[in-house]
């Protein structure tokens, strides 16, 4: 029997395959080979030796490992019960507070940070009216390492829980049944058997939240430069902001210090993985619900208050700040006023500028990276590629390191202009564009990933024998039933694009503000009632995207949108 005959012409794969590579040694490999190369190998090297030597960059090292310690001790501490409680209770209303508890993961550090700012401050308008602000004059309590701490902490909690969720649903019912068959209730399955199977993604999470929290930028800043208190990401942007001759290469060597110290936690992370793979063998069906019982209300009702208390609160300041007529004026009925909105939306043309900038960066990045996701993900599902799944995972790192190491490396590649071309994208919002599609790519990737796992080879299969091409397989069958997790890799990009800030702030130049820079600016500069006017609708846009999203949770893979597990 003669084969049949290709229709697809000449055999792409491998022309794709190689393209792949080629993007990722372009968005990944290059500007942290750069950064590595200007840390450890360019002339002068005694300038590394000054900066390794200086007291501030050992102060700032040390500010940076002890607030994200405490910050990870404290999403473990809310982190772990949400999770338990969440996962494997009957307590009612788990899609709302899942949704709740998620907002500090997704709304931007800066403005939980402001919220939490308008709260805690002097002229708060929730609690100045209870008599429970501080007097005036007295420097915000959350300025220094512990409001630092504290903020980590409520941000990264999401990250524990996330983790933690998916090996507690991954833990083996049969177990579970046979302990509860003799006798043994919630609390001494908890302690004895799921606490005990559950120490490998435990430990991921809480590395996740340590590698977040030291690269966290906009809760340092505005939480830390009040107060003189400085962290490595801080310390990076005070020194690129004042310029001179050797500063580059200064921040460089900065950089490889917080990469070093991001390393440190990536690598406990993966060691805590690979545990898992040995702790979860035999999973089975999932778990059934464990009966609260007369304890159903006390602990609904503690949940409740967690969210009020880390998301209601601040948030609700922040809005009632945004209405305010001036700084500091008791808001009322009569006061109230929706003038700060007007200035935001209409009168100021950097926030202005800054939603176009913020919307062409996010939406560009939302369309490109499912694109190259979907190929990409093929490879590393399907074909079992040891290049590939290596370049899979050197995708991975500019998201897994902190955002200010992957922006100076951006800048150490494209300060010069382009080979050939002679075009320089520095100073322009183009170098942002790099830095997104760089760092945001594995967020698409992921997403894809799991559907290809999840998707019958079948048909795919069925064209090729058919002749039909790579690219043909790949435009005709392929995207069409990953739709719909491409368009949650497209959202969650988005989303996350949106709200950026650690990139953004060491890459922005006149004119290619976004939004992130602008509520930062704002409330660094003391415009209190516009930064928090900005923020509401920033936070707005935000809730409204994770429903939208929402919507699509019936037609995807279970965790591909972290709020819906």
């Amino acid at each position: 029997m003669s084969p049949l005959p290709r229709r697809g012409g000449w055999d792409s794969e491998p022309a794709v395959f190689l393209a792949l590579l080629l993007v990722i040694a372009l968005l990944a490999v290059l500007p942290l080979g750069r950064l590595a190369l200007e840390g450890v190998a360019a002339p002068g090297r005694s300038l590394l030796t000054s900066v390794l030597a200086a007291r501030q960059t050992w102060v700032a090292a040390e500010h940076t490992v002890v607030t994200a310690l405490l910050g990870t001790l404290l999403s473990v501490a809310i982190g772990v019960p949400a999770a338990v409680l969440l996962a494997l209770s009957d307590l009612r209303g788990k899609a709302v507070l899942v949704f709740a508890f998620m907002l500090p993961l997704l709304i931007p550090p800066q403005i939980i940070a402001t919220a939490w700012i308008e709260l805690c401050g002097p002229a708060s308008p929730l609690l100045r009216p209870l008599g429970l602000a501080p007097r005036a004059g007295v420097p915000n309590p959350l300025y220094g390492a512990g409001g630092i701490s504290l903020l980590l902490g409520i941000e990264h909690a999401p990250l524990v829980f996330l983790a933690l969720n998916a090996g507690l649903r991954a833990l083996p019912r049969e177990l579970i049944e046979a302990a509860q068959a003799s006798g043994a209730g919630f609390w001494r399955c908890l302690r004895d058997i799921i606490l005990p199977m559950t120490g490998a993604p435990l430990a991921a999470g809480a590395s996740l939240a340590f590698v977040s929290a030291i690269g966290n930028f906009g809760t340092p800043a505005l939480l830390g430069i009040p107060g003189g208190y400085n962290v490595l990401t801080t310390l990076i942007y005070r020194k690129l902001a004042g310029f001179g001759p050797t500063v580059l290469s200064e921040v460089a060597d900065l950089s490889l210090l917080l990469a070093i110290i991001a390393l440190i936690g990536l690598f406990f992370q993966g060691w805590a993985m690979r545990r898992r793979d040995t702790s979860m063998t035999g999973a089975g069906a999932p778990l059934r619900a464990f009966p609260l019982g007369r304890w159903h209300r006390p602990i609904a009702a503690a949940c409740w208050g967690v969210v009020v208390l880390i998301v209601a609160l601040p948030l609700g300041s922040l809005l009632a700040t945004s209405l305010e007529p001036a700084y500091g004026v008791p808001l009322s009925l009569a006061t109230a006023t929706l003038d700060n909105y007007r200035y935001v939306l209409f009168a100021d043309a950097a926030a202005g500028r800054a939603a176009l900038n913020s919307l062409f960066l996010a939406g560009a990045a939302a369309l490109v990276l499912p694109l190259l996701a979907l190929p990409l993900g093929l490879f590393i599902a399907w074909r079992g590629s040891r290049i590939m799944r290596l370049a899979g995972q050197l995708a991975e790192l500019p998201y897994a390191l902190p955002g200010v190491v992957l922006a100076i490396a951006c800048i150490l590649v494209l300060i010069r202009p382009l080979p050939l071309l002679g075009l320089s994208l520095y100073n322009t919002i183009w170098i942002m564009l790099v830095a997104y599609l760089a760092r945001f790519l594995t967020l698409a990737l992921r997403t894809v990933t799991a559907g290809y796992h999840q998707l019958d080879r079948a048909m795919e299969e069925a064209a090729q024998m058919a002749g039909a091409g790579f690219v043909r397989r790949l435009r005709s069958i392929l995207a069409p039933l990953l739709a719909p997790v491409a368009t949650a890799g497209a959202i969650l990009v988005f989303l996350t694009a949106l709200n950026e800030l650690t990139l953004s702030i060491l890459l922005w130049s006149t004119g290619n503000e976004t939004l992130g820079i602008v509520v930062f600016s704002l409330e660094q500069g003391g415009d209190n009632l516009s930064a928090a006017a900005l923020a509401v609708l920033v936070v707005a846009a935000t809730v409204l995207l994770m429903l939208l999203a929402g919507r699509l949770a019936r037609r995807l893979p279970r965790g591909a949108l972290p709020w819906q597990v």
